[in-house]
């Protein structure tokens, strides 16, 4: 019997970024009983116990599972494409589509192993840069997993799969920032003539871009109104976020025309489908039924001619109802709710887990988030009548309120791999 062990080499993290490289340790043990172990004359008279192994090899593997109806020809091409290459044969033990394949790298060809011996080979490999990340969604799925696969002579193929978590890491938007980068790091370098110049990675130069992109501050003030008059004002700090930070924005209800009884935040997150896909009768759910049964949308108010105001998708008067836009799936990641009947000024704080999938674009499926509002105002200024026998205010008996809706897309990139905590696991595969 043998044992083939497999385990990463970051073992806090098993996360990995496009372009980033994949390191795997893999053991090869022929396992011995406690039968074999009495009678060690005959293992070593004849080699009947030796274990043979023909070839292995590993590859890094990219599968989608989708809902879609995606053409026939993108599947047939897959296939052709795959037919002749030394590559295993993968599409027809996969649990979905095979979209990116790595090229095999083997480890051995006729491999024997006493009873007892155990061979370690390394395995690396980069992501591709190209490549979608690991994503979960309504209607599509995209995950990868590093194949090891061996045989036996005159056996089956017998594989076993490490999963990994691949997350997207943005490409360079100006061609130039790569040039610009290395000079500066040159200039600040020491003039030691025998230190070895060290080159700069694309994927250092996508780190370095990704954290000027999440820290630079720009705040956006918003002006949310409705038919009634002015709500609040809504200040968001910076349009980009990473995983794990918080989005703190702040809410100014002075001078308003209109009362905030309460209102909740919900971060969502936006499936869209981007192929056109066969009509169907959506029935709203969620969101969606409370933004269509509300009294009163929100829009941005019109005519305010101040730079730091801006503009922003809304569910109200501000959209065409000619051209609907595309809400997609709809999922809620977390939520923030208060209560500021009285209040002039509140924060909002809404946090982003780690283990969801930041903003990307493949060739089925635009992933996008958004901040969902939802406001409960009333027309009722005064909270209560004054009671002239104790001098506090009374309390109404019934608060006439209206329900609008505001939604303000966001963008959320990767945080690096190393500050996920994700621990890995040893996997294993027994062949008898």
């Amino acid at each position: 019997m043998i044992e083939i062990k497999a385990k990463l080499l970051r073992a806090d993290s098993a996360i990995y970024a496009t372009g980033e490289c994949v390191e795997c340790l893999i053991e090869f043990t022929h396992k011995v009983f406690a039968e074999e172990h009495s009678k060690p004359s005959e293992r070593n008279a004849n080699n009947a116990n030796l274990e043979n192994l023909a070839w292995a090899s590993v590859q890094l593997h990219c599968y989608r599972k989708t809902s879609f109806n995606t053409p026939s020809a993108d599947k047939s091409t897959e296939l052709a494409e795959l037919i002749g290459r030394t590559a295993l044969d993968a599409v027809t033990q996969a649990p979905g589509e095979l979209i990116v394949t790595t090229k095999p790298k083997i480890l051995f060809c006729d491999l024997k192993l006493q009873p007892g011996e155990t061979k370690m080979y390394f395995f690396n490999e980069m992501v591709p840069r190209d490549g979608p990340p690991t994503y979960r969604g309504h209607d599509i799925r995209y995950f990868y997993k590093i194949t090891i696969a061996t045989q036996r002579v005159k056996s089956k193929v017998q594989m076993l799969t490490v999963p990994i978590r691949v997350l997207p890491i943005p490409m360079i938007a100006r061609p130039d920032e790569l040039p610009v980068t290395v000079e500066t790091n040159e200039e600040l370098a020491p003039t030691n003539p025998f230190l070895e110049k060290r080159e700069i990675s694309e994927l250092e130069i996508s780190w370095h871009h990704l954290k000027n992109v999440t820290a630079r501050r720009a705040p956006k003030f918003y002006r949310i109104s409705n038919k009634r008059g002015f709500v609040a004002r809504f200040c968001l700090f910076k349009p980009a976020y990473k995983l794990g930070e918080d989005i703190v924005g702040s809410l100014d209800f002075a001078n308003c025309q209109v009362r905030c009884v309460q209102f909740s935040v919900k971060l969502q997150q936006q499936e869209l489908p981007i192929r056109p896909q066969p009509e169907q009768t959506q029935v709203p759910t969620g969101d969606d039924v409370s933004s269509l049964n509300s009294f009163d949308m929100a829009s941005i108010a019109s005519g305010i001619a101040v730079d730091n105001m801006h503009k922003s998708e809304t569910s109200g008067s501000a959209r065409n109802k000619d051209e609907p836009v595309p809400t997609g799936k709809l999922s809620t990641i977390s939520t923030s709710h208060q209560v500021c009947y009285a209040t002039l000024q509140t924060q909002v704080v809404v946090p982003i887990p780690l283990h969801v999938t930041p903003t990307f674009r493949t060739d089925l499926v635009d992933v996008k988030w958004r901040l969902h509002f939802e406001f409960v105002t009333s027309v009722m200024m005064d909270f209560g009548t004054p009671n002239p026998v104790s001098g506090e205010l009374k309390a109404p008996a019934e608060l006439p309120v209206e329900t609008m809706v505001w939604n303000l897309p966001v963008t959320i990139y990767a945080a690096n791999p190393l500050q996920i905590y994700a621990p890995s696991q040893t996997y294993n595969l027994l062949i008898k």
